[in-house]
């Protein structure tokens, strides 16, 4: 029975690797561990011309879609413990065209990619990597390889979200330097397409037709050409950061004063401090002393019992007389109990991480870990006031607040007293990008609570939850990183020839150059014909031969081989425009 089994797994094996070897398509694969690995395929699978095989760890990280919705649409999965030469082989990467390793350790992927050089030297490598410096000399060791940091791509667009401004993206083509901005923060001459518009009821709409004049909106978000200007997101930085400056000490001092004494102690110094005051008061009164010194003198001279006994004083000043020294011997201690009380207490709560000065309008940042450290470090480069909350004392962007001077409390952020700590009702923004949910979605709720208007920017793994949520609890933005990345991983990977990946709301819109191959169906057509509303939008052409690019052509200009086109486009529609580019038999020969 055991034999028998073994030969029908061997002879299932040698059918699905003659199957494999029968599908002449594009070959990509792709590891992971997190929600990147998952929405990378997802990307992918969603073009019908490549295989794709996804190997990934027995254990995945928290807030990994199910991965047989992958499987259902022909993806094959593979589990494995190690990525080795032998999971490569296995996985049939000899002859595969790409290979995205998109693991959250930059040694794993590194030694991955080593080890698939081994398997298939002429592959197309995309890694995933954080450290800046390791990514510069991974570039240099492999021929024909991309490295790309989530991090870096995600960071940028949390930060503009808690600012309220464009997410800065710009790029550079044909001498000239292009950035996406709202139409309001650029002349009008520099304006190349509008990117995106909303309607009076809020519908954005990706790629429209351009708007006459009269319909054009100053939100519209357009593609324009740099006119070296300050960006909009710098200006609101500035004006942020000024309005950061001006402290309240009173409530620095009042949060102090809560953190070194307790409610019993403070109670009794107050009692005591009471008491002082009216006997001091009434003793002056009664004994006909006039002038305010005079009668601070007697009341405190009286208070650490250095007064005469006086019988001739009346029963009412004598009275006032002997309640002033008996508060007098109790004040005494009690506030040198209050003052080692609030050495010590004050001390632990530094110990703790938690922050004593009151901030205002500054941003509370939940989350130091790769993406976590990048917004700070952004941040900070804008010249805005920080507060940071990590559990992990050991977290990755610990040691870089501490060099920057931004305080750090040590605490679990889906409490309301740490975030209480890090001044949430006197903040401008409350930026949340931990890699717990469900933590993430308290903190955004607790901040909520404290203050309606608090503009709050959330990070959550699943980009349906993400948009849920930030429908159902009217959460300002609420992003999914590895939603924001997967485009920019895929383009790498099928479009070698995207210059840009740019996120509009929860698209991500991609500028690429297509060549016009003879014999396809573009050839000979006029250049109007690639220009679809909604889809793929024209900017600009090479002529065949020429390295001049005719920004905003005539759409009525004939096309010929050789000609190339810089389009603004959707994924769906990049791929539809590259297959009108492509000749029949090619499209044919590829599939």
């Amino acid at each position: 029975m055991a034999t028998d089994a073994a030969k029908n797994g061997v002879r299932r094996s040698l059918v699905a690797r003659w199957r494999d070897r029968a599908d002449v398509r594009p070959h990509f694969v792709v590891c992971g561990s997190d929600s990147l690995v998952y929405t990378l395929a997802d990307e992918l699978a969603t073009s019908g011309r490549i295989r794709l095989t996804v190997i990934t760890p027995p254990d995945l990280r928290p807030g990994v879609p199910d991965l047989n919705d992958l499987r259902a649409r022909g993806v094959k999965v593979i589990t494995a413990a190690r990525l080795d030469e032998r999971t490569f082989r296995d996985a049939g990467l000899a002859g595969a065209d790409a290979l995205a390793l998109v693991m959250p350790d930059d040694m794993v992927n590194l030694h991955a990619a080593l080890c698939a050089r081994a398997v298939e030297g002429d592959l197309r490598l995309v890694i995933r990597m954080f450290t800046t410096g390791l990514a510069y000399g991974v570039r240099r060791l492999f021929a024909d390889c991309a490295v790309l940091s989530d991090a870096a791509m995600a960071a940028p667009a949390f930060v503009a979200a808690a600012l309220g401004e464009v997410a800065p993206t710009h790029f550079r083509y044909a001498a000239r330097t292009l950035n996406v901005a709202k139409r309001a923060d650029v002349p009008e001459h520099s304006v190349l397409l509008t990117l995106a518009t909303s309607n009076d009821g809020g519908r954005m709409t990706v790629l429209p037709a351009e708007p006459a004049p009269d319909h054009q909106r100053p939100t519209d978000l357009v593609l324009a050409e740099a006119t070296g200007s300050p960006a909009a997101q710098a200006v609101t930085a500035r004006r942020l950061a000024r309005a950061g400056r001006r402290r309240r000490p009173w409530l620095s001092i009042g949060r102090a004063l809560r953190v070194g004494l307790t409610r019993k102690l403070g109670i009794a110094v107050l009692v005591a401090l009471a008491l002082t005051a009216v006997s001091g008061a009434l003793l002056s009164h009664f004994t006909g002393v006039s002038g305010f010194w005079r009668s601070i003198y007697i009341t405190l001279l009286t208070m650490v019992g250095s007064s005469d006994v006086e019988p001739d004083n009346t029963p009412a000043a004598q009275a006032a007389q002997l309640v002033l020294t008996v508060a007098g011997v109790a004040l005494l201690p009690l506030i040198t109990a209050a003052v080692v009380d609030g050495v010590v207490r004050t001390r632990l709560a530094l110990d703790r991480g938690e922050v004593l000065k009151v901030h205002t309008g500054h941003i509370v940042l939940v989350g130091l870990g790769t993406v976590g450290t990048r917004v700070l470090r952004q941040l900070t480069d804008l010249g805005l006031d920080v507060v940071a909350i990590d559990r992990n004392p050991a977290a990755r962007g610990v040691e870089v607040a501490a060099s920057l001077g931004v305080p750090v409390i040590e605490g679990d952020a889906s409490r309301a007293e740490t975030l209480r700590a890090a001044s949430i009702e006197h903040c401008q923004a409350l930026v949340v990008v931990s890699t717990d949910d469900s933590v993430n979605l308290q903190a955004a709720l607790h901040a909520r609570a404290a203050r309606e208007d608090i503009r709050v920017v959330l990070r959550l793994f699943d980009d349906d939850f993400a948009q849920r949520v930030q429908a159902a609890f009217n959460i300002n933005i609420s992003r999914s990183v590895s939603r924001l990345c997967a485009p920019a991983f895929a383009a790498a990977m099928l479009e070698r020839e995207v210059l840009a990946t740019i996120p509009v709301e929860r698209h991500a819109l991609l500028v690429a150059t297509v060549p016009v191959r003879p014999g396809s169906p573009l050839d000979g057509s006029p250049l109007g014909s690639a220009d679809r509303v909604e889809s793929t939008r024209v900017i600009g052409m090479t002529a065949a031969g020429s390295e001049w690019v005719d920004w905003l052509p005539d759409p009525r200009r004939v096309l010929a081989a050789g000609d190339e086109i810089v389009v603004v486009a959707r994924r769906a529609g990049l791929r539809v425009l590259r297959e009108q580019a492509t000749p029949p038999l090619a499209d044919a020969a590829g599939q």
